[in-house]
């Protein structure tokens, strides 16, 4: 086995140094596309969220990689650049990594369900970006399969916060009234309307960006208003929240236009965004709080923690699985082999009642293969259980047997 990543999240690294090592979608295909050429890799693929940048590789049996070196390469940094913020993980240490962060049990809003989303687009870029390779496109497929199980089985009681609804959540807490207030948010993906709906449910008046040539397409949330982008810098002055959440690899909001502004007394900004949206010297400005998406964090309670070791033995169960499959990958075209033998044989077996039924041509062959195809099925079950209750050794042992019988 030789699984390998290098990454940054939360807890190890300030978004001032994530963000510098945070991809967009377009750039992560064009690292991954890159780092995929490099030697002894088999597969690569790139996860870059808010809170974290994580490379995976799939490499050449026992070829250590240099995936430090690799990432500031097609980052354009100096390899010298520091790594202590980074942690490497490998094989099953970096596989049970991957199921824990796709649940969410490594995020910051424990629970949280956009890591899920987030994980299936690092696999899809990848799949765009011709990068995967059977080993990383099976143990993401696993680890998302099993993050559906966990959240399927149980209500995670923080399972619906958002980073948003989380920064909501606090200020209300602390006493600060929504209602009626003027709400700007820039960004119309998931993020921001998500901020626009959050805002919306405790009352405030909620005014949505959409890029100009995007305006006829996007969707807005009920009862959200909408301005163009361009156009945000003239709505400012009238807002007491601002919230940019965007993937845009520059600032949606700068210093220099934000002093230029005759602002309210009092105004919040909350940046979503890695890297980030607004300049952090914005909050310099007289009146101005600025938040980024280091500021909130969900508290553990004693049921979320009951719930979370539920969901441990739950993923547990489907990294077994995965290790099981990784260990037998290479008597997977056996197995097929020996089902589509047995199918066969199914189906001769069936000859008399078959030919006694004098179906069409069309309809027998229809039969033949709904028979074959069930059969496979079966054996390919039934030859996995002798695996899991066994061992591989003995699944080895009784497959050579069958196809030296066959």
């Amino acid at each position: 086995m030789n699984i390998q990543m290098i990454g940054i999240d939360h807890q190890l690294a300030s978004v001032d140094y994530r963000e510098i090592f945070s991809f967009t979608k377009n750039a992560s295909i064009r690292a991954m596309e890159e780092i995929h050429k490099e030697e002894g890799v088999l597969g690569c693929v790139i996860l870059s969220t808010c809170n974290r940048m994580e490379l995976w590789v799939s490499g050449e049996d026992s070829k250590k990689l240099p995936l430090f070196e690799i990432l500031c390469r097609v980052k354009g940094l100096d390899p010298l650049y520091s790594r202590d913020k980074f942690v490497a993980r490998e094989n099953e240490e970096a596989i049970r990594h991957l199921f824990y962060t796709t649940s969410g049990l490594n995020s910051m809003i424990l629970c949280e369900d956009q890591i899920l989303s987030q994980v299936k687009a690092a696999l899809q870029n990848a799949r765009e970006a011709f990068s995967t390779d059977p080993v990383l496109e099976t143990l993401f497929r696993m680890a998302i399969t099993g993050t559906k199980k966990v959240k399927s089985g149980m209500q995670m009681s923080t399972a619906n916060l958002s980073a948003v609804e989380q920064a909501v959540s606090r200020m209300r807490e602390n006493g600060f009234v929504f209602a009626d207030r003027k709400c700007i948010v820039i960004g119309n993906g998931e993020m921001g309307k998500r901020a626009a709906l959050a805002l919306k449910a405790e009352g405030a008046d909620v005014t949505v960006t959409v890029r100009q040539y995007r305006s006829g397409v996007v969707e807005i949330p009920v009862g959200c208003k909408r301005i163009n982008y361009g156009d945000r810098y003239e709505l400012i002055p009238q807002c007491d929240i601002l919230v940019s959440a965007t993937n845009s690899p520059n600032p949606t909001i700068t210093y220099e236009k934000m002093r230029e502004l005759t602002l309210p007394e009092h105004q919040i900004l909350i940046d979503l965004a890695v890297p980030r949206d607004i300049e952090p010297e914005v909050k310099n400005i007289e009146g101005i709080t600025l938040y980024d998406i280091d500021s909130f964090h969900v508290t553990q309670s004693e049921e979320l923690a009951i719930q979370i070791r539920q969901a441990k033995q739950i993923l547990e169960e489907h990294i077994e699985e995965f290790l099981n499959w990784y260990e037998c990958r290479d008597l997977v075209p056996m197995v097929r082999q020996i089902g589509q033998i047995a199918s066969e044989d199914v189906y001769w077996r069936m000859g008399k009642t078959v030919k006694s039924l004098a179906l069409p041509e069309e309809e027998g062959n229809s039969l033949h293969k709904a028979v074959c195809n069930s059969s496979e099925k079966v054996i390919e079950k039934l030859l996995f259980t002798i695996r899991d209750e066994a061992g591989t050794d003995v699944f080895r042992k009784c497959l050579k047997a069958l196809v030296t019988e066959g």
